[in-house]
């Protein structure tokens, strides 16, 4: 439920600019965040009719300006800061690296950011630090054996072996924290890659065999070996992939919500020994648990039982080596990099050293690496005027509860309810993260990489049994990125996306509300999407909603549907507005409050044009510029099967053509493009 952005009035209007950039100075590591406003003009291509595509009125000039990096699938507004938020983050790093009389926090990202760099040493290793497992799985000689391995294969590595297992909060009782049973056990992207028939598909699936093939050679398989297991662990993923739920089906919590006794889950899949399992995990006197895909378990009981023994070791042996190569000698970090970012997205070239060590480092010491950029980057007055502007949208958003005239008094009474209990999130959070357990080495980067991996692990099952932490974040805070929790109920805005041109304090109110405004309320909306709505004030999954009231809400959100089903991402795919009608419904929604909240705060005001717009025709322009990028076709035919977000355009246009606020700031008449007919609204 993140606002991740992600992509013209044909795809045409997305594709442009991707030629590579001139040669430019190599980067180096920042020690001040680089400033874009929030509204800027050079982004506009004024040539093009605001009534005809807002989009590219808005965003032109950023996509001629802006072509995509070499070492990207993708660059927007939102990639560009994130990539700033990185070289300032290298900063910080090298001389956490160096320093002396280093605090804990800054000997652990250092020495983890150290570890990382030193490419001699990780190529010197080749790939020894696998070697035990690898040969562990090629002594697996009986069915019982190979079954038991897998216990400890999801214990000790970040594989993806069959299925899933986790804790979370009890979608019944969200004050629980419950074990999870997940489908799993695949290696390309989504199910449908296994399944579709085209020929992009079917030549892709040839180009995901050969990979195994090469991750297998590279272990020391010979090549009549590789290309038996490939063949295997192709046939097994698929038989696992026709198993799995659609993205669109597990957009319904009830869908994945099945809770068993363990003795029942035996009965789905009795070839694993799930009490020892659990045990093993974590939970060695489990009683119930949610089995995600109940389906999916007996497909994974039918492999186990019925597939050939050196077929499974050959899957789960490369399962250990995928996981693995990002993280081994350069042959096997390049191999996953041309099948996963060349072949699937399109990327020509490998991101610097740099860039690769700093996302390790948040991705495993998110907390502690935030705690350093919190301090140089997020000022009090950020936060303060922040949490203002998300209370102003959380009123917008009553006053509009309040008045709807489709929902029945019962429902608003729940709604309200519901809106008044959301937490808001707002930085960083109050306590940062412990990581005094987990030992961090300069010289050892798989090694660091496996244990917070296992640090990780031990710190989620550690969860069972006590209160859930309400205080705890998703995300790090240099993330550029947003997020609502439907069993948490509260909105998540790390420090990351706080920063100039999403949110910049140079600037007056009008691009600030139109842009982080728009993003505010865009999360609190998905407490009422078509996933949200299904969880009440408690974050319980519990139907508030009488049954009119609910075919209220999904006729006017098929409004949407059938609006962005008519938008073309590329080639001839057109947006799967069943996955993304959530995101749309809470872009035109947050949008309508942040500009009510807009008006609000500059009440009794006297505004002017500012460079010669009105103060309306900013707020929207403020509001299109987040969404300014461009993407490669291979990265676009990705997001269409994977992404819940509409592309950038639909997500701009498909706004603004349902606005009456927006067609009067603009004077756009009946029947021109950015006019929807009909026009569709839900809050």
């Amino acid at each position: 439920m993140s606002l991740k952005p992600l992509f013209a009035l044909a795809a045409a209007a997305t594709l442009c600019a991707i030629s590579l950039p001139a040669q430019q100075p190599a980067p180096q590591p920042l020690t001040a965040m680089p400033y874009s406003p929030s509204l800027d003009p050079t982004s506009l291509d004024r040539s093009v009719d605001p009534c005809q595509d807002f989009y590219k009125f808005s965003c032109g000039g950023w996509q001629k300006n802006n072509p995509i990096p070499a070492d990207q699938a993708s660059w927007s507004v939102y990639a560009k800061l994130g990539n700033e938020n990185q070289q300032f983050l290298w900063g910080i790093l090298q001389e956490d690296a160096k320093a002396a009389n280093r605090t804990p926090v800054q000997q652990k990202v250092g020495d983890y950011f150290a570890a990382c760099m030193d490419t001699a040493a990780i190529d010197a290793l080749g790939d020894k630090p696998i070697q035990p497992d690898l040969a562990a799985i090629d002594a697996l000689k009986s069915r019982p054996e190979l079954i038991a391995a897998l216990t400890r294969l999801h214990h000790d590595t970040a594989g993806s072996y069959f299925f899933g297992a986790r804790t979370g909060q009890d979608a019944a009782d969200s004050s629980t924290v419950i074990v999870e049973l997940s489908a799993g056990g695949l290696g390309l992207p989504d199910r449908d890659y296994y399944l579709k028939t085209d020929p992009k598909s079917v030549k892709l699936r040839e180009q995901y065999v050969a990979y195994i093939q090469q991750l297998l050679t590279l272990a020391g398989e010979s090549a009549d070996a590789a290309k038996a297991d490939a063949d295997a662990t192709l046939r097994i993923e698929t038989a696992l992939a026709k198993a799995s739920l659609t993205r669109v089906q597990r957009r319904d919590p009830h869908n994945t919500y099945h809770m068993m006794t363990v003795a029942e889950l035996t009965t789905l899949s009795p070839s694993i020994d799930w009490s020892g399992y659990f045990a093993a995990q974590g939970a060695p006197s489990l009683a119930k648990l949610n089995v995600s895909q109940p389906e999916f378990v007996k497909t994974v009981e039918s492999e186990l039982a019925t597939e050939d023994l050196a077929a499974l070791r050959g899957y789960l042996r490369f399962h250990l080596l995928a996981a693995a190569a990002p993280y081994l000698a350069h042959p096997y970090e390049q191999a996953t990099f041309d099948f996963f970012s060349t072949t699937l997205r399109g990327i020509p070239v490998m991101p610097p050293r740099w860039k690769t060590c700093t996302r390790a480092v948040d991705r495993s010491l998110g907390e502690a690496l935030g705690q350093e950029f919190v301090r140089r980057t997020f000022s009090a007055d950020t936060k303060a005027k922040t949490q203002l502007m998300t209370e102003q949208i959380e009123t917008a958003m009553q006053q509009e509860i309040e008045h709807l005239d489709w929902m029945s008094p019962a429902t608003k009474q729940e709604a309200l309810r519901k809106l008044h209990a959301i937490r808001n999130k707002i930085g960083y959070p109050d306590h940062w993260r412990d990581y005094s357990a987990l030992e961090v080495k300069p010289n050892d980067y798989i090694g660091n990489v496996t244990r917070s991996y296992r640090f990780e692990r031990a710190r989620n099952w550690n969860k069972l049994g006590k209160p859930v932490d309400l205080n705890e974040w998703g995300m790090s805070p240099p993330t550029v990125n947003a997020y609502f929790s439907p069993q948490m109920n509260d909105i998540n805005f790390p420090a990351g996306v706080l920063q100039p041109p999403l949110y910049d304090p140079k600037e007056d109110d009008a691009p600030n509300y139109g842009n982080t405004g728009a993003t505010i309320g865009h999360e609190l909306t998905h407490a009422f999407d078509d996933e949200g709505r299904q969880f009440d004030a408690k974050g319980n999954l519990r139907d508030w909603w009488t049954a009119e009231d609910a075919k209220g809400f999904e006729d006017r959100i098929n409004c949407d549907r059938d609006q962005y089903a008519g938008y073309t991402i590329v080639d001839d795919i057109h947006i799967n507005s069943k996955l993304t009608s959530g995101e749309d419904v809470a872009d035109l929604g947050g949008t309508l409050l942040a500009y009510i909240a807009w008006k609000k705060q500059t009440e009794g005001q006297s505004l002017q044009p500012v460079d010669g717009f009105t103060p309306d025709q900013r707020f929207f322009v403020g509001m299109a510029q987040w969404a300014c990028e461009n993407e490669r076709p291979e990265n676009l035919r990705v997001s269409a099967v994977t992404n819940p977000h509409s592309p950038g355009f639909a997500r701009i246009d498909g706004v603004v053509s349902n606005m009456p606020e927006f067609q009067k700031a603009f004077n756009c008449k009946a029947g021109q493009p950015m006019v929807h007919t009909p026009s569709c609204r839900v809050w």
